[in-house]
C-alpha cells in the first residue's frame, strides 16, 4: 500500500537583502529544534496559496501581499511522506514573529545550508535559490562573429548575469574545433572575473564541461544516462526537457534544474506554436526541481514565467532589458 502523502504549503521568505526566513520547531512538535522554512499542512478545500497565508498568518503573524508558486517536492521521513509545495514570498505586512514559541533568524541565502540542524527537506530550496533567474546561452556563431558576441556578454555581466551556457552547435568545423575551446577559455575568464558560472552544453567535449563550471545536457543526451554525470561536487547539471518524461528523468538525474519550452514561438523554431504558459505551468507543478521558461523569453515575461511557478527564463537574445 503506497504512503499517504501529507500536503503542505511552505513559505520561502526572501527579502531584497538576500536573506530569507528559517524558524525552528517547536517543543511539541516532531523534530523539536530544527530550523525550516515556514509553513503547514492544506486544509480540505484550500488551494496552496489560500494554505500558505493562512499558515503564515496563524504562525509568524504576517499578511501575504505577493507570494508565486515555485517548486512542489515530495520528502519522505522515516514516518512520513509530505509533498512539500514551496512558494516564494516576497511581500507581506507585518513583521514575522514567533506565535508558536519558535525561534526566527532572517540568514544569508549562500550561507543557509551551512545553519546547524536543518530539516532535511529543507535543503533542497536552500541549495536551488542559489541559482540566478535569468539562464543565458551564448550565440557566438563564427570566429568572426566572436568579438561582437564577446562585447554583448560583457554587457550582460555588468547587468548581473550569473548563469550561462556555453553552446555553439553550428561553429564552422563543429562544436569540437580549437578555436571554438579557445572561445571558451575566453568566456570563463570574463565570467568568473563577474562571478558568473558557465555550464557547457553536452555537444561539447566532456572535458571542457570539467574545465567549466559543469554541464548542460540536451534532452536526448539525458535520455543515455542512468545517474547524474560525475563532476565535482561543485559543478552544476542543467537538463533541456520539453514533456514530463524528460523532466521526471532530469530529477532522477539529480539535476540542479531543467529548461523547459519553447514555451512560446521563436525565431529558432519557426511554425512551432510553443507549449504555452498553461502547459507550462502543469508540467512546472509536476517537475520536483527548479524550472526556467524557453522560448520568446526575455527579462519582460520574467515576472510572468515566475507567476505560473517557473524559476526564472533562459534564453539566447533577451537576456537584459
Amino acid at each position: 500500500m503506497p504512503d499517504k502523502i501529507i500536503d503542505v504549503a511552505v513559505g520561502v521568505l526572501l527579502r531584497p537583502d538576500g536573506t530569507v526566513l528559517l524558524g525552528n520547531r517547536p517543543a511539541d512538535k516532531p523534530w523539536p529544534g530544527w530550523w525550516e522554512l515556514p509553513g503547514g499542512k492544506l486544509e480540505p478545500g484550500e488551494s496552496v496559496l489560500q494554505a500558505l497565508t493562512r499558515e503564515l498568518q496563524e504562525e509568524i503573524g504576517i499578511t501575504v501581499t505577493q507570494a508565486t508558486p515555485w517548486v512542489t517536492y515530495v520528502h519522505k521521513y522515516p514516518t512520513t511522506t509530505v509533498r512539500l509545495a514551496f512558494c516564494r514570498v516576497t511581500g507581506w505586512d507585518g513583521e514575522p514573529q514567533g506565535l508558536e514559541g519558535q525561534l526566527l533568524r532572517w540568514v544569508p541565502i549562500d550561507a543557509a545550508q551551512d545553519v546547524p540542524q536543518l530539516l532535511p527537506a529543507t535543503y533542497p530550496p536552500l541549495r536551488w535559490l542559489q541559482l540566478p533567474t535569468v539562464y543565458a546561452l551564448s550565440s557566438a556563431g563564427t570566429p568572426e562573429q566572436l568579438p561582437l558576441f564577446l562585447n554583448k556578454l560583457d554587457e550582460g555581466l555588468k547587468a548581473g548575469i550569473k548563469l550561462f551556457q556555453w553552446r555553439e552547435p553550428g561553429w564552422p568545423g563543429g562544436p569540437h574545433q580549437p578555436n571554438l575551446h579557445q572561445a571558451l577559455k575566453t568566456v570563463l575568464t570574463r565570467c568568473h572575473a563577474f562571478g558568473a558560472k558557465v555550464l557547457v552544453n553536452s555537444i561539447h567535449p566532456e572535458a571542457w564541461w570539467h574545465e567549466a563550471d559543469g554541464v548542460h545536457l540536451r534532452s536526448h543526451d539525458a535520455a543515455g544516462l542512468t545517474s547524474r554525470p560525475t563532476l565535482a561536487s561543485d559543478k552544476r547539471v542543467g537538463v533541456s526537457t520539453h514533456n514530463l518524461a524528460e523532466l521526471e528523468h532530469a530529477r532522477a538525474l539529480e539535476a540542479d534544474f531543467a529548461v523547459l519550452g519553447p514555451v512560446l514561438p521563436t525565431a529558432s523554431h519557426p511554425g512551432h506554436p510553443g507549449i504555452g504558459w498553461e502547459m507550462f505551468a502543469q508540467l512546472n507543478a509536476q517537475a520536483g526541481l527548479p524550472v526556467f521558461a524557453l522560448g520568446g523569453q526575455s527579462a519582460a515575461t520574467l515576472a510572468h514565467a515566475q507567476s505560473v511557478g517557473g524559476h526564472g527564463f533562459a534564453g539566447i537574445r533577451g537576456w537584459i532589458t
